[in-house]
């Protein structure tokens, strides 16, 4: 089974993510893009869903167990290269030229979340699952390319309150806050995810033209922070040190 599966409905595309808990890693990042391009060459789809197969769990974000021990091999290019493969994605899902819909299945922590901001649409299951940004809990902070992601998604003081608190939200409290449109339960998600995704029938061209427009200066704050992650890594290979 692929790490992450395409198929079609009509004019909707659902992208299914069969990851064990869908944490992030080159592996991933690789499927997730081969999908996307399998979207992108069916010309009937105008919608894009992405859903998760883990009956718990929609994305955990990266994959620690995988990265820790690399890190502690290869050093900090490693964090350089996976921070620059995690940027192109949620680049490439910021602008992808149909209208995208995450269907939030279960938990979405961490990069997951931040994948789901993403996103155009975010419906949210109702009986299970939390969305948090933990990144205070483990001394980390966001920095300016993913708190652009989440201030596109999030109001400024819900998003003062998830990240200087690590509050894990459900459905309910993430609806109120407009983090996300439409809230169901498991039973009913997909369904209802799918009725709405069926009657969006809009001109790719359009959308991706309204995208670019929209997300004009996010997108230049996540080119800058790509080009300095590319920088520092032609600097660590020269012997110098970048910023990571």
């Amino acid at each position: 089974m692929a790490l992450v599966e395409f198929t079609r409905e009509e004019n909707v595309a659902v992208l299914t993510m069969n990851g064990e808990e869908n944490r992030f890693n080159f592996p991933f990042f690789q499927a997730f893009h081969e999908a996307l391009d399998q979207v992108e060459q069916t010309d009937e789809a105008s919608v894009l869903v992405a859903t998760s197969i883990h009956p718990k769990i929609w994305s955990n974000g990266i994959d620690l167990d995988w990265f820790l021990p690399a890190l502690t091999r290869e050093g900090p290019d490693l964090r350089r290269r996976y921070l620059l493969e995690f940027t192109r994605l949620l680049r490439r899902v910021l602008l992808f030229p149909m209208i995208t819909i995450a269907a939030i299945s279960g938990h979405a922590f961490a990069g997951g979340a931040y994948l789901a901001f993403a996103f155009d649409f975010r419906f949210m299951r109702t009986d299970r699952g939390w969305l948090c940004l933990p990144e205070v809990d483990v001394g980390a902070t966001p920095g300016p390319m993913l708190t652009a992601l989440a201030r596109k998604a999030v109001p400024l003081y819900k998003f003062e309150e998830m990240q200087y608190t690590g509050k894990r939200l459900g459905a309910q409290e993430c609806l109120e806050h407009h983090i996300v449109s439409r809230t169901y339960h498991l039973e009913d998600l997909m369904p209802q995810t799918m009725t709405f995704a069926l009657s969006l029938k809009k001109d790719r061209n359009v959308i991706a033209a309204m995208k670019a427009e929209t997300y004009k200066d996010l997108i230049q704050t996540m080119d800058d922070f790509s080009r300095t992650l590319r920088e520092s890594l032609t600097s660590a290979g020269k012997g110098g040190a970048g910023e990571g």
